[in-house]
């Protein structure tokens, strides 16, 4: 049987080296993320999952490596290229405009995508995460906190983006509200959306990804996709286990 042609790449990370004033955090990491693939980015808090989507993102420049996206290497450009070229990033502390309504928070974050695309407006985003048209009036510094994770992600489609960054959606959030936002990320998924999800949740984007990338102490020490890694106990226990 002839295995299914693989996708183009969207993103290539490769080589990374990043640091912090002296300390080196990254250590040549790599990976690519294809169109319509949604991948996982897991490993232990501090394992540098964070840093790996700055980076990509343009707020950590790298002291060395490439990343090409659309195809150009942004190693080390300013973020406003990264979304000039479809990028979108979620931080792990959201960063939503507390003072402005969701409504506002979505308008402000409007813009066509890099080829004019224009999926994403305020109606689509009430279709999608109706919580959130409810909410519409209220200032975004009185959601919880995973309202606010739901505005986040939906400022972020508001660009419409070729590539999703998130850092960390789940941490910290009810149950409840984790299923809410692995709908929505399956119905992105669904949709052909290109994600990259750091997570040290495993059991979160089971259902979600169709590959990952583990990284530990800054290293990327294991590829594999979803269903390998659910099966691979020796592998989640030396690496994922809390």
């Amino acid at each position: 049987m002839t295995p299914p042609a693989l996708t183009p790449a969207a993103l290539t990370v490769e080589g990374l080296d990043v640091f912090y004033g002296a300390s080196q955090i990254l250590f040549g990491v790599g990976f690519t993320l294809r169109e319509g693939q949604t991948m996982a980015l897991l490993g232990r808090n501090g394992a540098g999952k964070s840093t790996t989507m700055k980076a990509i993102a343009g707020l950590a420049p790298p002291r060395a490596g490439t990343i090409r996206l659309g195809g150009r290497d942004i190693a080390g450009s300013p973020p406003y290229l990264a979304a000039r070229l479809g990028l979108a990033f979620v931080p792990e502390d959201r960063q939503v405009f507390p003072d402005h309504t969701v409504q506002d928070n979505l308008e402000i974050a409007a813009k066509r995508g890099p080829a004019g695309e224009d999926h994403w407006t305020v109606p689509r985003i009430w279709e999608a995460l109706p919580l959130l048209e409810r909410l519409r009036g209220r200032a975004a510094g009185r959601l919880s906190g995973g309202e606010q994770q739901m505005l986040a992600i939906a400022r972020a489609l508001m660009g419409n983006p070729r590539i999703l960054l998130l850092d960390e959606p789940s941490e910290g959030l009810a149950p409840i509200v984790v299923a809410r936002i692995g709908d929505l990320l399956r119905g992105l998924r669904d949709a052909g959306a290109t994600v990259l999800l750091a997570e040290q949740n495993m059991h979160f984007c089971l259902g979600l990804a169709s590959h990952a990338v583990i990284i530990d102490k800054g290293h990327v020490v294991h590829e594999a996709d979803i269903e390998t890694l659910r099966h691979d106990e020796a592998i989640r226990s030396r690496y994922l286990a809390m």
